[in-house]
């Protein structure tokens, strides 16, 4: 069994940055990652709000982050960890690849994305249905596509589809305003993006892959068809806390992991950071949830704090 100071599961921005934190202290660190590492940034075709970055495209903020976790972190990518249980003071870790024993937890776990739970949704996964247009936007060129969602998260999907050569780009929204920002909303319009407002996907149907998806008003209750070939889901994410909840940590009402001030859990020696706190789910507070958790693992295993 392998051992170490600190484990970090997820190697997203919380996670990328408590490797760096941790690892600058002197702390011997470990970090997973189910994926190659980087999270949801990585399918984020650009972003222009992180500091000393005008414009950057998530997928290469995202491996610069996990360039420099490695340099402080053993890395294990595409090694996902199953279970988590606490002996006396250390963890012991169960992943897909093996055991390991480690003092101190991280939890990065993040958030995934919610689904529609409507007919035909599971039966077209990877046959026009999708949650993520930058992976699989480019098979949709020259075709016709929807994205459900209101938020601006569903706007820059849709504009991305756009903008990569999709014939035409439908947003379906539940409510009569969408909920995204209005600089997105003013792009997306100027761009040719259609709006279905007041819209609810009831079903999905097709032979061997989608062709089309009924539509209801949620004010009328008419239902029309619209013929389409990928449907991109883009309606929120929900926490992915189970570890922390088989570890039997506090959670919120939403299932989100509950931190302090110094991103301390209600168990002794394990931290969170990241979306799965719930918290504004913004790259930067990503980031400085996971410079706190790093370096309160500093602390808890008597390395003080260096930076202060």
């Amino acid at each position: 069994m392998q051992k170490y100071d600190l484990a970090i599961v997820g190697a997203g921005p919380a996670g990328c940055t408590a490797a760096v934190y941790a690892g600058r202290s002197g702390i011997e660190t470990i970090i997973f990652d189910k994926g190659a590492g980087g999270g949801l940034l990585s399918i984020a075709p650009k972003v222009e709000n992180f500091p000393g970055f005008t414009e950057i495209a998530g997928a290469e903020l995202a491996t610069r982050m996990v360039k420099q976790a490695k340099r402080y972190a053993a890395f294990h990518p595409n090694e996902e960890v199953k279970d988590v249980k606490k002996e006396g003071d250390k963890f012991m870790l169960s992943t897909t690849n093996g055991n390991y024993e480690t003092k101190a937890l991280i939890l990065c776990t993040g958030s995934l994305h919610r689904k529609l739970n409507v007919e035909g949704e599971k039966e077209f996964l990877g046959k026009g249905v999708s949650y993520c247009a930058t992976c699989d936007g480019f098979f949709f060129r020259d075709k016709k596509v929807a994205v459900v969602g209101g938020g601006s998260s569903a706007l820059i999907e849709a504009i991305y589809l756009k903008q990569i050569g999709c014939k035409e780009v439908y947003v379906v929204h539940r409510r009569d305003v969408l909920r995204g920002e209005k600089i997105l909303q003013d792009e997306a319009r100027k761009i040719g993006i259609r709006f279905l407002l007041n819209k609810v996907v009831e079903k999905l149907e097709g032979e061997e892959v989608l062709e089309k998806i009924t539509l209801r008003d949620v004010a009328t209750g008419k239902r029309m068809h619209l013929e389409i070939d990928g449907l991109f889901v883009s309606i929120g994410v929900e926490p992915e806390s189970s570890l922390a909840k088989n570890l039997g940590i506090k959670l919120d009402e939403r299932g989100y992991i509950l931190t302090d001030e110094k991103q301390r859990t209600s168990m002794k020696g394990v931290y969170a950071a990241g979306d799965v706190t719930g918290k504004l789910r913004q790259l930067v507070e990503a980031c400085a949830e996971g410079a706190k958790a790093g370096l309160s693992c500093a602390e808890f295993l008597g390395k003080g704090y260096p930076y202060l």
